[in-house]
């Protein structure tokens, strides 16, 4: 592995290394999948192995930053990827345990990628993991989720308390009723970094104790086991990030058919939506929708299921690219808790 690249700072106290980091989707079985890997070091503060595939910029052997991306994907999982945008770069202090030894902080540039769930290279050192499993409060598709109710709602509300004075607490108030969709605010799906940095902030989940905003005792440790597998550094913040992103996306651009397999029904179309977007949706109201927006034609071909109404495959009409500046599937992205 190349060294990353290094700046020293012009106080001549810290070095500084870029990181390349990609959180890459895929939906099988109904269930929104991200790619982890082992062995990117172990983070003692959040108790976790994985993260998300990364690797240093090297300015000799990369000729751009995605290049270096592809390389570091291929050689950690074997997916040669295809769609990917950058997300945004994150570089917080003591996001690195190394940078807490005394090490150079690193800037991490995320990016997004969407692939076809496929077989792993190395399947004992990289796994497809649901993306629920490490974001609980983010599934609606059976409504909202107890942890929400149970653990966050009680968490969030002591945190207000602690605000220091009467306008500190009343905005606080208001931040965590419209992020959480709590006091009859409603849910907004694509707020997903707001409810991770708010959840950060308030000392909830485990990667508040690499930096000291949380102590590291017994009933903690609780509470951050109940908040979803936490990852090293802050790639579950990088994660939400890409979650968010393509939550959003989804509505305006065909992204979803970079998931999709070339001829599908659909209703394994829907079900794909749903679950990278959270929430159920009205079975009719959807084909009308993707019906509307001619995403998809048929292929003429009917496919082989037991019982029911058979069911006609389709496939992703690429000329609404050209006709369509904006294609999506427009779905509501806001939904009525009816939480205090």
């Amino acid at each position: 592995m190349p060294k990353a690249w290094k700046k020293q700072s012009d106080s001549g106290q810290r070095e500084l290394s870029i990181e390349l980091s990609a959180a890459l989707v895929a939906v099988n079985d109904e269930a929104p999948k991200i790619l982890l890997v082992r062995g990117q070091g172990d983070d003692s503060a959040t108790h976790s192995q994985f993260g998300l595939p990364c690797g240093p910029f090297d300015p000799i052997g990369h000729r751009t930053l995605e290049e270096g991306l592809r390389t570091w994907v291929r050689e950690q999982s074997g997916i040669h990827l295809g769609y990917t945008e950058q997300l945004y770069t994150f570089g917080d202090r003591f996001r690195d345990p190394q940078e807490r030894e005394g090490g150079p902080r690193p800037v991490s540039v995320g990016y997004l990628a969407l692939v076809r769930q496929t077989d792993l290279m190395s399947p004992e050192n990289a796994d497809w993991s649901d993306w629920y499993r490490h974001f609980p409060w983010e599934d609606w598709r059976a409504g909202a989720p107890a942890i929400v109710s149970q653990v966050i709602a009680s968490g969030l509300r002591a945190w207000v308390e602690t605000g220091e004075t009467r306008i500190d607490k009343q905005r606080r108030r208001e931040r965590v009723d419209m992020t959480f969709g709590l006091g009859g605010a409603t849910w907004d799906n694509e707020r997903v970094l707001e409810r991770y940095e708010l959840l950060y902030e308030a000392g909830l989940i485990a990667e508040t104790v690499a930096d000291g905003r949380s102590r590291n005792d017994d009933s903690l440790l609780q509470v951050h086991t109940l908040m979803g597998a936490a990852l090293i550094k802050d790639h579950r913040r990088i994660m939400a990030t890409a979650m968010g992103r393509l939550r959003g996306k989804i509505k305006y651009r065909p992204v979803i058919f970079e998931l999709m397999p070339p001829n599908f029904t659909l209703y394994q179309l829907q079900r794909a939506v749903e679950a990278l977007a959270g929430v159920r949706l009205h079975k009719q109201n959807f084909r009308r929708l993707v019906a509307n927006e001619g995403l998809v034609e048929a292929t003429g071909q009917i496919a082989n299921q037991t019982g029911g109404r058979p069911a006609e495959f389709f496939r992703f009409r690429r000329d609404v690219v050209r006709e369509r500046p904006v294609s999506g599937v427009r779905l509501p992205s806001r939904v009525r808790t009816n939480q205090q």
